[in-house]
């Protein structure tokens, strides 16, 4: 192999070169020198990327730019780092350098004997003490780029990932010189994955060194790590090579090469693999067996327990190892034994460690303490007091949409749904550790480790100013606009940084359970109706001011009938019903003789927050429409409290029952707008109980089943025709990229999610509107 200035082939590098080619050049330098099956490559050193920089002359102009830019000024902070990347991705390179990578191109197309082969281009950062590497691009990757000129455009492409906003702000931040931390680019040979995964040589779960964890799906591993699916879970003992827990997934989806252009795309499995394999183990005997053994072997070479990165090359039908490095979180002079005691569905992620309480209905509620885990079948509305307390949550029953998971999300208390055993297993005293991101209860107080980690993350990223803040300036813009789920008025202070374009959903139940407390029609009864009022007002009000002029779209009440029975004077005048969830719910109880005037104190505080207050970005939204008939009704009770619909006051409703997907149309001439409620809309098509476990699990609640979809399309172009707003709210469009392109294609104009999942989605908005304009463009 030829010898170079700025080149350095894997066999010439090891653990002790990350200041010449970063810390992924280094580790697969070093897997190469074990002996390791690596996709053979070369590195583009750190000294490259400072020669790019010199011959370009950018160091003195990138110095005037930074001298100017106050990088708390997140306009001139994004310019300067725009014209930086711009002028980085257009100059030329060194004639020596360029030669040099070249050269090495064709040297590595001899050896591998493929004319212009497909490569990855990764790049590597070179500063071993930056606290936090994803500042330093180093995670920018590209996939089955062929040709030279493909070549230098994605080295040059790496290069400018180090000039980021984010990255410049926090290397100015951390006081670091900006020409102190260099690149350098990985290129190797583009493993064709028929099947990938992770590989960790112990068992991350319960930190046991005697076991290891495999994980698999189809294609390449990026579905993995990206969490589009989930993959096949295979627990081994390492003595006797033996499988001792196994957990096959349906995986429907695989990212593949594109057909035509460089990079990657996302496919059905079932549509390149065909309908049996989604439920298929992707491994067989013989290849997991192979995979144990090298997993063994890079282990005993590495001396400490390792994670791995794997492919499975369909060209040459060997495993390659795409990455090792050793597991942190696991010593093994101090590991801990974890004994699980429940295993359920992960809703809340987090870890919380208490007391067991077990709760068997609402008259024991008052048992919570500060601390505590809540056991107990379901939770309801009226538990959301106690919630607030908890350190976990724990459930027998329930599915991701159900109440538990709704509110541990939005109040960020670890929460597990779904366990079917919690309250049969899990007695009052017992001391737990709850692991909801694995969805996993273990005995006792356990992984302290980890939580050690979480707050120290936490602490350095405090430590630059808001992130929520920064991330929120530098979000990517999207014509769908972004908006957030909220029902905890104190928590808009917590989520106010955040990349939204507005509350699409303000639940009212928070504040009846935590601020009111009573019945609206005991308050009415006992002559107390100023108090709703002004409760209400108030809590409305914080969100409103907080977020204004960004709208804030207010559901009036939707509590059923047994979640109104739980606040005081409820049991007097609230009936039992046999099926509260299609019960007197919505616009039917608010034109009730029965709760007319309790609708009217609602009206009356929101009247209130926009007149008063001059909160005039709230907008009002009425839950669980069924007829137009009801619908002009209950308008003309909110024009008789000052409520009149008008470009100045707009009304959206909820469209979650099938009568509204039937009749688009016609409810699109009453309102300016339409939220898909898309639990319930999915509930009532489906007629699958969005709260059961088990048709959860069976696969029956699902936003993306063809009638559900069906329903979707005809509310959005009926909203589309009349030119009023449609939005949606649910997780749906967020845990399934593919729903969210579908929406996006479909022409609705809002995403309403979760906190937790707000930047998220919006990126992913934004890459799917991206997609749909080349889509377009191609056309053409």
């Amino acid at each position: 192999m030829t010898k170079y200035n700025y080149i350095k082939w894997f066999d010439e590098i090891g653990k002790d070169d990350v200041g010449i080619v970063g810390g992924k050049g280094a580790n697969l330098g070093e897997l190469t020198s074990f002996g390791l099956p690596v996709p053979p490559g070369f590195c583009v050193t750190a000294g490259g990327y400072k020669k790019f920089i010199e011959y370009a002359e950018l160091d003195e102009i990138v110095k005037v730019l930074m001298e100017a830019v106050d990088v708390d000024d997140i306009d001139e902070l994004e310019n300067a780092s725009k014209q930086i990347q711009e002028k980085i991705v257009e100059k030329e390179f060194d004639p020596e350098l360029e030669e040099e990578i070249l050269s090495a191109y064709r040297e590595f197309s001899e050896l591998i004997n493929v004319k212009d082969p497909e490569v990855a281009v990764r790049s590597s950062a070179t500063a071993e003490d930056l606290p936090d590497a994803s500042f330093a691009g180093q995670q920018d990757t590209y996939l089955h780029i062929s040709g030279e000129e493909e070549l230098l455009k994605h080295i040059r492409d790496c290069f400018a990932s180090l000039w980021t906003s984010r990255a410049i702000y926090y290397r100015e931040k951390q006081k670091f010189d900006h020409f102190d931390v260099a690149l350098s680019v990985v290129v190797q040979k583009m493993v064709n994955s028929e099947k990938s995964g992770v590989m960790f040589t112990a068992n991350p779960i319960n930190s046991n060194t005697d076991e290891m964890m495999i994980n698999a799906s189809y294609g390449l591993g990026e579905a993995v790590v990206s969490g589009i699916v989930t993959p096949d879970e295979y627990i081994i003992d390492k003595k006797t090579r033996k499988v001792i827990e196994k957990n096959i997934s349906e995986k429907e989806y695989m990212v593949i090469k594109k057909k035509d252009t460089v990079g990657t795309e996302v496919v059905k499995v079932k549509d390149i693999l065909g309908e049996g394999a989604i439920k298929s183990e992707a491994l067989s005997p013989e290849e997991l067996q192979t995979l144990i053994e090298r997993g063994l072997k890079v282990e005993e070479l590495y001396g400490s327990v390792q994670d791995t990165e794997w492919g499975f090359d369909a060209d040459t039908k060997e495993f390659y190892f795409l990455q090792s490095r050793p597991i942190t979180t696991i010593k093994s002079e101090e590991k801990e034994k974890l004994v699980t005691l429940v295993k359920g569905l992960p809703a809340s992620p987090g870890i919380g460690r208490g007391k067991v309480k077990l709760i068997k209905d609402i008259s024991e509620i008052n048992k919570i303490e500060e601390g505590d885990i809540l056991v107990t079948e379901m939770t309801n509305p009226d538990m959301v007091p106690a919630m607030r307390k908890c350190a976990g949550v724990v459930t027998d029953e329930g599915g991701r949409t159900c109440h538990a998971a709704i509110v541990s999300r939005e109040l960020q208390i670890p929460c597990i749904v779904g366990s079917k055993t919690a309250t049969k297993v899990l007695k009052t005293g017992d001391v737990v550790t709850v692991d909801a991101t694995r969805g996993i209860v273990f005995e006792g107080e356990v992984l302290k480790e980890e939580a050690k980690e979480k707050e120290t993350q936490t602490n350095n990223s405090a430590s630059i100013a808001n992130l929520d803040e920064i991330r929120s300036l530098l979000a990517p813009t999207t014509a769908t606009k972004i908006y957030m789920n909220l029902g905890e008025p104190d928590l808009i202070d917590k989520y106010k940084s955040l990349p939204f374009d507005g509350i699409g959903l303000m639940r009212t139940e928070f504040i009846f359970t935590n601020m009111i407390g009573a019945h609206p029609m005991y308050l009415v009864k006992t002559g107390q109706g100023d108090l709703m009022i002004e409760k209400l007002s108030e809590g409305i009000s914080k969100v409103a001011q907080a977020i204004f002029p960004r709208n804030l779209v207010v559901r009036m009440s939707d509590f059923r009938t047994n979640e109104f029975r739980g606040l005081k004077g409820g049991d007097e005048v609230e009936p039992i019903e046999a099926n509260p969830m299609i019960g007197w719910r919505g616009v039917s109880r608010y034109i009730s003789p029965e709760y007319e005037e309790g609708f009217r104190l609602e009206c009356r505080a929101m009247r209130k927050v926009r007149e008063e207050y001059g909160l005039t970005n709230v907008i009002a939204m009425l839950p669980f429409v069924r007829t137009p008939e009801e619908l002009k009704v209950v308008k003309g009770i909110m024009a008789e409290e000052g409520l009149v619909q008008s470009k100045n006051f707009k009304i959206w409703i909820m469209a979650e029952v099938p009568s509204v997907v039937l009749q688009a149309e016609e409810f699109a001439e009453l309102v300016d707008g339409f939220s898909i409620g898309s639990n319930d809309l999915t509930q009532l098509v489906m007629g699958a109980d969005r709260d059961s476990g088990i048709l959860n699990n069976m696969g029956y609640f699902d936003e993306r089943n063809d009638a559900v979809k069906i329903a979707l399309k005809t509310i959005i172009d009926a909203a589309n025709k009349k030119g009023i707003t449609c939005s949606i709210c649910g997780q749906g469009p967020s845990q399934y990229p593919e729903l969210a392109e579908f929406l996006v294609e479909c022409g609705i104009t809002s995403m309403s999610v979760n906190p937790d999942t707000v930047e998220y989605t919006r990126r992913l908005v934004a890459s799917v509107e991206q997609k749909i304009i080349l889509k377009k463009l191609r056309s053409l």
